[in-house]
């Protein structure tokens, strides 16, 4: 390993895997400290490669509707996406930072992307709730219900403080289905020939509403979250949700403990092969 970060890796995998442009979502209040830990790192790979690479922020005061007194928390992961609008006019995913999402998920992404789809229609990456639980402390996952076949999701709940038991996994006491597909923020998007991503404007409609409906009662903390907002489009019927099975095993850093065993892990893929010591130097 030279000082990779587990972001360097999905890029390496998506690269590899055909996607051609990269959008960082950042806070203004690191982008040099980014651009120096990966950022020139990457533009230097992507532009030797023919790959665009554009930066957006996420400003926390970019909401419609009044700015709350004493906000400090960031306002979640759909207004994450939302600050990228600007730049995407094409089929497009969406993934957290700081988890290993393997080869094969993006893979499977990208061939469902570049598919003719309904406007209305997402993909989500599919990984087993047992093997993304930490083992230092709760997590947040968005647990699926699917069809039969495990060929669509029918709905999606983002819970929280979701623990590993001996029986498998609960949340507040509540006991989960360890087997459940969760969804670990890997989504795919796709644009019709010649129009914008159809999710983009639904997803800036519910921004707005959400500034109605959830910030009022919760104005420090309220979050506006994919899962949480295809859970509703699903449930109202406006979208259908395809899931992608993939055979790699997620990891990430949830905690600093966890930290120790996503090294090992990583160190293991690159004595296996999987990867190269050049991370790279294979594209």
């Amino acid at each position: 390993m030279n000082n990779e970060i587990i972001m360097d890796f999905s890029i390496h995998d998506a690269i590899k895997a055909g996607f051609n442009k990269i959008v960082f979502v950042i806070r203004p209040d690191i982008e040099i400290d980014f651009k120096e830990r990966i950022g020139n790192r990457i533009e230097e790979v992507c532009e030797r490669l023919g790959v665009e690479v554009a930066y957006v922020f996420q400003d926390i005061h970019s909401i419609p509707g009044d700015f709350p007194e004493g906000r400090t928390k960031p306002w979640g992961t759909g207004q994450a996406v939302l600050s990228a609008k600007p730049l995407i006019h094409e089929s497009f995913a969406v993934i957290n930072a700081d988890d290993y999402y393997g080869k094969n998920a993006f893979k499977v992404m990208h061939d469902w992307l570049i598919l003719e789809h309904a406007e209305n229609a997402i993909a989500m990456a599919g990984f087993i709730l047992k093997n993304t639980l930490s083992e230092h402390g709760g997590v947040t996952r968005g647990v699926c219900k699917v069809a039969e076949g495990h060929t669509h999701v029918l709905d999606v709940v983002e819970t929280s403080g979701i623990v590993k038991t001996e029986s498998g996994a609960e949340a507040d006491g509540v006991e989960l289905d360890p087997d459940a597909y969760v969804s670990m923020n890997f989504w795919g998007f796709p644009a019709v020939e010649g129009s914008d991503p159809w999710y983009m404007n639904v997803l800036d409609e519910g921004f707005t509403d959400f500034f109605k409906t959830t910030v009022p009662s919760n104005p420090l903390k309220a979050e506006y979250l994919l899962p949480t907002h295809i859970g509703g489009l699903l449930r109202n019927g406006k979208v259908t949700v395809k899931v992608l099975e993939t055979n790699d095993k997620w990891f990430g850093v949830t905690y600093q403990e966890d930290k120790a065993a996503v090294v090992e892990s990583i160190r293991r893929l690159i004595e296996t092969g999987m990867y190269a010591e050049d991370l790279y130097s294979d594209l």
